[in-house]
């Protein structure tokens, strides 16, 4: 960002001499010469006597302005932000399976499937966190990277909003997803790598055991929290009949003690969402645990300018003088 400022701002004042020196010499009385007539006088008085009369002082004037100005130190200066952070890499492990289309959270007194509410949760925790580099890994029957780590949000925001339910299979390879992400995670040098993992099942697929994979995430440094998500007791499922749509409620089977020790292996922690409202309190809560160091510097330039004030001022004083004692030299 470009300014303009003067370095001493209080020598302006000196701009208080202007209208004393015009007036000083405006008031000097002209020299006068005798004549029996005046009318010799007004053929030679005119337009160009008249300017060529007041020169020298308009001269000195604009000489004392802009030696005034060039004192003051005006000075234009290009302005920059350099923004430091050390932040935290992220990878969002998101469950997809088929049981996240239960109607079990409800919004603004509709009902929702936990998918959806649990994108509108995470795209805000996603918002709130411009410094972090975040990736994202989905799973069901398997798991892959839906996004790498990335600080662009705006991509991370997109391929959000394309998740969808059974993207990756109906079961729920909780292990899987662990070890995608930490195979995301494990060669960065940065100082805070964590996997945030939500899930509303048990590990029923995949080849890598949930706790094997804990240990592996331990092993590299990194830290998982757990988020359990689903009503208790039985969640309502819109399904498909001969009489049209109806409601099946299902037990929520939830395997809550692997997901503790997953969060306790890695020393993070585990967390219980049942509705809508604890769901964000949960992302709030992380978000201000897993804070990010950020460190703002300003840097600002400066290029002085009094040159282009000073050396015209003074070249039109040494005219203003010249000319007074040459071609324009009042007679005494």
């Amino acid at each position: 960002m470009r300014f303009f400022q003067f370095e001493d701002p209080w020598l302006l004042l000196f701009f208080l001499i202007v209208p004393y020196l015009a007036i000083k010499g405006k008031g000097k009385e002209l020299a006068s010469i005798n004549y029996s007539s005046l009318e010799i006088l007004q053929t030679v008085r005119s337009a160009k006597v008249e300017f060529l009369s007041i020169l020298p002082l308009v001269l000195r004037l604009l000489a004392v302005s802009l030696i005034v100005l060039a004192l003051a130190r005006p000075q234009e200066g290009q302005k920059s932000t350099e923004i430091l952070s050390v932040g935290v890499d992220i990878m969002l492990a998101l469950d997809t399976s088929g049981s996240m289309q239960a109607l079990d959270f409800i919004k603004d007194e509709k009902r929702d499937t936990r998918l959806a509410m649990v994108k509108d949760v995470v795209s805000q925790f996603i918002e709130n966190r411009p410094n972090d580099r975040m990736g994202m890994v989905v799973f069901g029957s398997e798991a892959y990277t839906q996004c790498p780590l990335t600080l662009d949000q705006g991509i991370l925001q997109s391929f959000l909003s394309k998740l969808d339910i059974g993207m990756a299979g109906d079961s729920t390879a909780i292990g899987s997803a662990i070890g995608i992400a930490v195979k995301r995670l494990k060669d960065l040098e940065s100082d805070s790598k964590l996997i945030i993992l939500l899930t509303d099942g048990r590990n029923n697929a995949g080849n890598l055991p949930p706790l094997q994979a804990a240990q592996t995430a331990k092993a590299f440094g990194i830290k998982i929290h757990t988020i359990a998500v689903g009503t208790d007791g039985k969640a309502p499922f819109l399904v498909n009949s001969i009489f049209g749509q109806r409601y099946v409620y299902q037990e929520v089977d939830i395997d809550e003690e692997t997901l503790k020790e997953i969060s306790e292996i890695t020393g993070g922690q585990y967390f219980r969402a049942t509705d809508l409202e604890s769901l964000k309190a949960i992302y709030k809560q992380i978000d201000e645990m897993e804070k990010s160091e950020v460190k703002v510097i300003d840097h600002a330039e400066y290029t002085e300018l009094f040159h282009y004030f000073l050396i015209p001022g003074l070249l039109l004083l040494v005219l203003e003088v010249v000319l007074s004692n040459t071609f324009m030299r009042r007679i005494p």
